[in-house]
């Protein structure tokens, strides 16, 4: 009986640990479809300074002229584009 016992709990010792493997695997998958290539053009924001100021947020088409407070950290005109766009999309 006791053969039995430890037999049994070898048997969902190992079930265990590849059922959360395999869940892990899942997870990990999802995050890689969800990563994107790291290329020219995946830019999210341009900053000019010259001839004119101006910062760009790319895939909200946000525009602001004051870069001064955009470098002094005042960024949330983006933000908020950002969440409208994402409830959007």
């Amino acid at each position: 009986q006791h053969m039995n016992r430890e037999l049994a709990m070898k048997l969902l010792t190992s079930r265990l640990y590849e059922y959360y493997r395999q869940e892990a695997k899942a997870e990990h998958a999802q995050y890689a479809v969800e990563k994107k290539e790291i290329s020219w053009g995946n830019q999210i924001r341009s900053y000019v300074f010259q001839p004119y100021t101006m910062v760009k947020d790319h895939r909200t088409n946000e525009q602001i002229g004051n870069i001064q407070a955009v470098m002094d950290g005042e960024i949330s005109p983006f933000i908020e584009s950002f969440l409208k766009w994402q409830s959007e999309v």
